[in-house]
């Protein structure tokens, strides 16, 4: 179970870490073109398109459970039905886009205070990057069906694919065909279709038998797309949750000033690096609880919980020990801005508790969407927000910054904690779910 559990998690993991880097490539090349409106585009434009996306990625997590399940079950049938159904939905979200992108600049200019120049570059941008939704959401959904189908490498090469994709034509456009803020665009674009490209061949080439158990007359079926949507809506509404979060504690920190700000920054880096870790091992809490459930297999459904989170407890006490000793010397890698290193300590505690008090919140939300327990999931993250209001609100006034860092350790732990008490004094057990 543990080699499996790993088969799962490594490249899953490896997967997490190149996506940032089709961003970082982006802002790296247009910040050799002389001009810092350039980089204020990419980062407005990117910054927006990660808010678009994250939204939908309910394509990705939802898929992800059902096709488990129906592997467990060894339905192939309903199998091929989930994954296009996914990428159904994801090129129908994807034409409301286009039809929308007008009104979604214009809002999120009203949102983003930036300078005329940086509004142009962006809006260049972010006009050639729209077209490639279908793509990016298509991926989504079969990088859901891949993971469900317990193969955690497909979106590993395909990911690394699109990072090689990115960086040559996006050096090609600019360096060679002499393009700004478009050939970043253009690069990008191509990426994400290539992505799509690569995992449509994939799916052809393992999966192509496949094909035999494709039933159109049920794919549209009313039970099943109200399951679909009924999973699907939940993590969409829990998603909009964990937005609100993120962002009210970027605003918050920024109201409080530029260093703060930058401290906040700095420090969420680690909580992001953890994150990546724990992701991980989510996806394989979703691929093997899902394939347990759906096969009725309560033994190993239990015998997977616990040594995800004996891996949980493990990996979290390493990054607290890596953390204590490496820490600073990390943050002054990301900045050599003294005001900024020096004031960043008076809150490096709250960094360390992150990884203890963060991954049971991780590991849950792969078991629970492995269960399609999706609307117990979205309860949990429905009270963890609200503490996160409630006891920042509280102490504001009196702890400033450590108020914020306290209420983001509180919504952390209340997640994973609230999702224990659901799973272990509720009983969602299979015989519930996979009915």
């Amino acid at each position: 179970m543990n080699r499996k559990i790993l088969q799962l998690a490594i490249p899953s993991i490896v997967s997490n870490i190149t996506v940032p880097l089709l961003g970082l490539v982006d802002v790296a090349i247009v910040g050799h073109l002389g001009s810092a409106s350039y980089i204020g585009a990419i980062a407005v434009g990117g910054m927006l398109f990660n808010m678009i996306y994250w939204i939908f990625g309910f394509l990705r997590m939802g898929t992800s459970g059902m096709t488990a399940q129906a592997y467990g079950k060894r339905d192939l049938t309903e199998v091929v039905r989930t994954l296009l159904r996914a990428v159904g939905v994801g090129l129908l979200i994807s034409l409301g886009l286009w039809i929308l992108q007008s009104p979604i600049l214009r809002g999120a200019f009203v949102l983003i205070d930036a300078t005329e120049e940086v509004k142009r570059w962006a809006s260049l941008y972010f006009n050639i990057c729209i077209w490639g939704a279908p793509a990016v959401l298509g991926l989504y959904g079969f990088a859901g069906w891949f993971i469900g189908m317990q193969n955690s490498r497909f979106p590993m090469f395909i990911a690394i694919t699109q990072n090689i994709v990115n960086i040559a034509a996006s050096l090609c456009f600019v360096f060679v065909l002499g393009m700004k803020v478009e050939g970043v665009a253009l690069g990008t674009l191509i990426a994400q279709y290539a992505g799509l490209f690569m995992a449509f061949a994939l799916w052809l080439k393992y999966y192509g038998r496949l094909k035999a158990y494709i039933d159109w007359d049920g794919l549209w079926d009313g039970e099943a797309m109200r399951r679909f949507f009924s999973v699907n809506s939940d993590i969409f509404f829990r998603t909009l949750c964990l937005v609100a979060v993120t962002t009210f504690f970027t605003s918050t920190g920024a109201r409080q000033g530029d260093v703060i700000l930058a401290v906040n920054t700095l420090l969420m880096q680690l909580f992001t690096l953890f994150s990546y870790i724990m992701d991980g091992f989510a996806y394989a809490g979703e691929a093997l609880a899902g394939r347990f459930i759906g096969a009725k297999n309560d033994v190993g459904l239990r015998r997977c919980i616990r040594l995800l989170f004996l891996w949980g407890i493990g990996l979290s006490l390493s990054f607290t020990i890596l953390y204590a000793f490496l820490g600073r010397d990390f943050l002054g890698l990301l900045t050599n801005d003294t005001s900024v290193i020096k004031a960043s300590g008076d809150y490096f505690y709250w960094v360390l508790a992150i990884p203890l008090c963060g991954f049971s919140a991780f590991l849950w939300d792969g078991i629970f969407i492995g269960a399609t327990a999706t609307r117990q999931m979205l309860c949990s993250m429905l009270v963890a927000s609200a503490t996160f209001f409630i006891i920042y609100y509280l102490f504001y006034r009196s702890m400033g910054n450590h108020a914020l860092w306290m209420a983001f350790l509180g919504y952390l732990s209340l997640r994973g904690g609230m999702q224990w008490i659901l799973w272990r004094y509720r009983k969602i057990t299979m015989p519930i779910i996979s009915n």
